[in-house]
């Protein structure tokens, strides 16, 4: 990791149409410098610019736009530029290095995702109930799809868990028999919601499931449940739904 104090900028000039190997030169070096721990490095493209052949090359030109010039330049200590330094002049073939001396007044910092301290586990154990809503797939709730509404309904009404099942073979009230087959064009499916917390708040719920589902199913079932989950390390603690 580049520290504060002196150090070295590396410049490297290139043409952008430079291949070895078949890959550019460019990418080749950035590699190298990647691979052997280079603290960071910049490509940098140009909009005009010559260089030892003397041909005026301009962003203007499309047929030498590929010939445009390239400077990738890095910054690191001077030992680890010394040993870069031969790899990267057979590399860089006819391409310009240049070396200056400068100071890194603050390097910089490696941006890491804050991520909330692991809290203790916790377990759950006791009585729930589940319900189970049996649905068609074509059913529609103010031109949405049915399951999705009850869905967003039930995480609104902070619901602990629900999940969705589509079924591959069945039939319901009607006799009809339903089979998920491609193409499954007549979206004629049938779907099973799971859910599961404790009574009061399944049965607080119920009225908006009668008003809800016009035609279908709704079963209640007595339940153990053992459940793990960290503690609520704040209010989005419940942001994500339990699958059950």
């Amino acid at each position: 990791m580049l520290n504060a104090g002196k150090a070295i900028k590396v410049s490297i000039y290139l043409s952008d149409g430079a291949t070895r190997h078949g890959v550019p030169v460019y990418s080749s070096i950035l590699d190298f410098l990647f691979y052997r721990g280079v603290a960071g490095a910049t490509v940098m493209k140009g909009i005009a610019g010559f260089g030892a052949d003397h041909h005026m090359h301009s962003s203007s030109m499309v047929e030498i736009s590929d010939h445009l010039p390239l400077k990738i330049e890095f910054i690191e200590a001077h030992e680890k530029v010394e040993s870069l330094l031969g790899k990267l002049e057979e590399l860089a073939g006819s391409g310009l290095i240049e070396i200056q001396e400068t100071t890194v007044a603050k390097p910089a910092q490696v941006s890491k995702p804050k991520r909330p301290v692991p809290p203790a586990h916790l377990k759950i154990e006791g009585k729930a109930q589940m319900m189970r809503i049996f649905l068609s797939e074509e059913d529609r709730w103010k031109d949405k799809p049915l399951y999705e509404t009850l869905v967003a309904a039930m995480r609104a009404n902070d619901i602990a868990g629900v999940t969705v099942y589509r079924g591959i073979l069945g039939y319901g009230a009607h006799g009809r028999v339903h089979k998920d087959k491609p193409p499954l064009a007549n979206h004629h499916g049938s779907i099973m919601l799971s859910v599961i917390d404790t009574a009061e708040k399944l049965r607080a719920f119920l009225p908006l499931v009668d008003q809800m589902v016009e035609e279908g199913l709704v079963v209640f079932s007595d339940v153990d449940i053992i459940k793990y989950a960290y503690r609520a390390l704040d209010n989005e603690s419940s942001a994500a739904p339990a699958t059950l």
